[in-house]
């Protein structure tokens, strides 16, 4: 089991709450949601939305940078590095049907933020580590609503994960889960190696998504 011993400033990704939008397309709705979160101590945020409406997608995502950058998150878009260039905003997250790693990371230069899906393949985390990612994402932890079909993930994969961020030098990339996680699950990942939660249902479908947040960052806490 790992220890909570990684500080924040040894990170290249937050440490804590990592926010993940719902598909909402009501801007104020997703506003007042996110400065909920970021009150309860959220430090991240991944802007997801699969609309084809690309209009509509940059409308959210322009709304939503302006904000993470007055609240002093970190902003992530989900898939679109092309928007997420336009937009200037802090990084990237790609899956294993998005474009490719090494394609995405000549394209956005070395200093935008890229974080990776690795599910529960340590291997392909030790792959893609190679592309100067700022975290690696295992998952799902738990079933998750979200991807419901998406295969489980063992608690151990993020102790291994941490053992291959470890070999890089200060900051080094993050451990990221994320899956159908409550904040009843919080201490277990953090124990276990996660640097970040990432959370959607049990974050923005809370009836108080300040106390959630602060309930999912808690184990974090002392790091920030």
């Amino acid at each position: 089991m790992t220890s909570l011993t990684a500080a924040k400033h040894t990170l290249r990704f937050p440490s804590g709450l990592y926010g993940v939008t719902p598909e909402w397309n009501d801007a104020n709705t997703l506003e007042q949601a996110v400065r909920a979160a970021a009150r309860g101590g959220m430090r991240a945020l991944q802007f997801r939305h699969k609309s084809p409406d690309r209009g509509l997608r940059k409308e959210l995502a322009q709304g939503l940078a302006t904000l993470c950058r007055e609240l002093n998150v970190t902003f992530f878009i989900n898939d679109d590095w092309r928007l997420a260039l336009e937009l200037k905003t802090d990084g990237i997250h790609l899956g294993q049907h998005d474009d490719p790693v090494a394609m995405v990371r000549s394209e956005i230069g070395p200093d935008m933020l890229l974080g990776v899906s690795c599910y529960a393949k340590p291997q392909l985390a030790q792959e893609l580590l190679q592309y100067d990612v700022a975290y690696i994402a295992f998952g799902a932890m738990y079933a998750s609503q979200t991807k419901p079909l998406a295969p489980p993930a063992p608690l151990s994969v993020l102790g291994v994960g941490r053992t291959l961020c470890a070999q890089y030098v200060s900051p080094r990339p993050a451990v990221v889960a994320i899956g159908g996680i409550g904040p009843q699950h919080a201490q277990a990942l953090a124990l276990a190696g996660a640097d970040s939660l990432a959370v959607i249902g049990s974050l923005f479908m809370a009836p108080d998504i300040e106390a959630a947040a602060r309930a999912l960052s808690q184990p974090f806490s002392s790091l920030v």
